[in-house]
């Protein structure tokens, strides 16, 4: 067979098919095609009429010859399961997997099964709650919608056959053995994987509820302001993690409950797990003379930041204070300031990040330029002028502003030294003079573990709110489940060293399909992929079997 292309009218180029030898020129002694057949151009040719030639040919010369294309394209138009197999349903199968063998990997399954039985239940109830905290993590809704819709969604035949009135029922029972439950869990955490429990950071969010009036006092939805600076009906979420962010235990308190108030119901409760240190940490928002002599008494320790913009003794005594700081990290360097003698003494702790010292100096030289931009487009620089108002308002450029001489907007040449003196340092104050200078400078940035923890719940990915309950047990029981699910989120996420939600992209790529036959039902899970083969060894979980399930029609699935 031979090609030819030529350009036809309009310059369009095609290509023609010929039949030809090759035969030797008498003149030139060189050897030239001959055409014996023309089939025309080959966009137009009939494949199959080739095909047909081609195993006449190959008939007469004792030869067999396939066609790889024809036979796919009859099996495209035919069966690809043998006679008889039917393909039912594909499941996602990684996620519920995982979540599955770290539930048992770390006690859960196992103290919840162990309470089923002392309390004589004859409903699997920790199934029930294995469906609510996995569903946190794969595709968070109400528990209506976990019984609902979820469940068919998933490869989780375990879990089948669960009733709505369960679900709820199931919550009312780790309500009852909440403390139990948490205790346990957490201890069998820290002893496999070996955490420090020696400092536990604590802080506190808030979640709000859409509704018009709040509860009576047994009730936990009271109006109070929240950490998004709304006043709504909410309750106070409160949660204690170690540092490398798995949750120690977590309490739920009415909306109205501030801050300080939490602290001693947290140190009563932690008290009896012997843990070393329950070191609160918290912003500045909690930091003032009355919260600290609060927390004192109640917590016993504390660290917390200051607003050191605003305190005259930081101001003059700490950023004041000679001495050189020491190098914890190329972005974290600490110097110790005493302030005080006996019971009024005070150790404050200076941090210093250079990088940071350098881009917020940039900032604000970009913010000084804009300033003389705006000051330079008008010729009424009065402060009662409207542009003038919005200006000293402004947040970006305020700060550096004031009104001088005749009632005109000017730079204050004050607030820019006093904002040059604090790039890069933040303060912290703590009443425990045990604590190192490393694991209090490092111990207030962990705080953004927990800030981190309850972006994670609240937000991002478990979605703790909105709440679809009203009972007050039932709000702590679902809290809880959110709690346990940000467990075993961290505990995969210290594993794999990636967010959840690229672990669960990739693990739902490792799927269940159910075929069926006339007597049997079977199930089966695809190839295990690179990235999701990846993954489990680092979690050290097994891939499931390749057959998951086979099932005769006559008995229930």
């Amino acid at each position: 067979m031979r090609t030819h292309k030529a350009k036809v009218a309009g310059g369009k180029e095609v290509e023609y098919l010929y039949l030809a030898h090759n035969v030797r020129d008498e003149t030139t002694k060189k050897s030239v095609p001959k055409i014996v057949h023309a089939f025309g151009r080959s966009d137009e040719v009939d494949r199959d009429a080739l095909v047909r030639l081609c195993r006449s040919i190959a008939r007469v010369c004792g030869l067999e010859v396939t066609d790889p294309m024809g036979e796919g394209r009859r099996a495209a138009a035919g069966r690809a399961l043998p006679e008889g197999v039917t393909q039912v349903q594909t499941w996602p199968l990684g996620p519920v997997w995982v979540l599955q063998a770290l539930w048992e990997r770390f006690g859960i399954g196992e103290e919840l099964r162990r309470i089923e039985r002392e309390s004589k239940c004859t409903v699997p109830y920790e199934r029930a709650l294995f469906a609510m905290t996995a569903n946190r993590l794969c595709e968070p809704t109400s528990k209506l919608g976990v019984w609902d819709q979820w469940l068919d969604k998933v490869y989780l035949p375990s879990c089948s056959g669960l009733k709505l009135a369960q679900m709820y029922e199931a919550m009312d029972l780790l309500h009852r053995h909440a403390t139990r439950v948490e205790e346990a869990v957490f201890f069998k955490t820290a002893d496999l994987l070996n955490v420090e429990v020696d400092v536990v950071f604590y802080d506190t969010t808030t979640c709000s509820f859409a509704v018009d009036e709040e509860d009576d006092e047994d009730g936990l939805r009271h109006f109070g302001h929240s950490k998004e600076g709304t006043w709504s009906a909410q309750v106070v979420v409160a949660l204690a993690v170690t540092r490398e962010g798995l949750p120690v235990r977590s309490w739920v308190f009415p909306g109205d409950t501030s801050d300080v108030d939490t602290v001693e119901r947290v140190k009563k409760d932690l008290r009896g797990w012997k843990l070393g240190r329950a070191l609160f940490v918290a912003d500045s928002g909690m930091n003032s003379a009355d919260n600290r002599d609060e927390l004192a008494r109640a917590c016993g320790t504390y660290l917390l930041a200051c607003r050191a913009g605003s305190v005259k003794e930081i101001q003059e005594d700490v950023l004041g204070r000679p001495g050189r700081y020491k190098v914890l990290a190329d972005n974290l360097h600490v110097k110790e300031v005493v302030v005080g003698q006996g019971v009024k003494r005070r150790r404050y702790l200076l941090c210093h990040n250079p990088a940071e010292a350098e881009r917020q100096a940039k900032h604000r030289d970009q913010v000084l330029a804009e300033i003389d931009d705006k000051l330079a487009s008008h010729k009424d620089h009065r402060a009662t002028a409207k542009w003038a108002i919005d200006l000293l308002a402004s947040k970006r450029w305020g700060r550096y502003l004031r009104v001088g001489r005749g009632g005109k907007v000017v730079v204050s040449q004050d607030a820019i030294r006093k904002a040059e003196r604090m790039d890069g340092k933040w303060v912290l104050v703590t009443n425990d003079d045990s604590l190192s200078v490393e694991d209090a400078a490092t111990g207030y940035k962990n705080l953004l573990v927990i800030e981190r923890c309850f972006r994670s719940l609240k937000t991002t990915q478990i979605k703790m709110r909105p709440m679809h309950h009203w009972l007050p047990r039932r709000i702590e029981a679902h809290v809880k489940i959110c709690t346990l699910a940000l467990l075993l989120q961290r505990v995969a996420e210290l594993a794999v060293g990636r967010p959840w939600t690229r672990i669960a992209e990739d693990l739902c790529r490792l799927q269940a399909t159910e075929y069926r036959t006339e007597t049997h039902r079977f199930l089966q899970r695809n190839e295990v992929r690179p990235e999701v083969r990846s993954t489990l060894k680092k979690l050290t979980i097994p891939a499931p079997n390749e057959v998951l399930d086979v099932t005769p029609l006559d008995e229930k699935p």
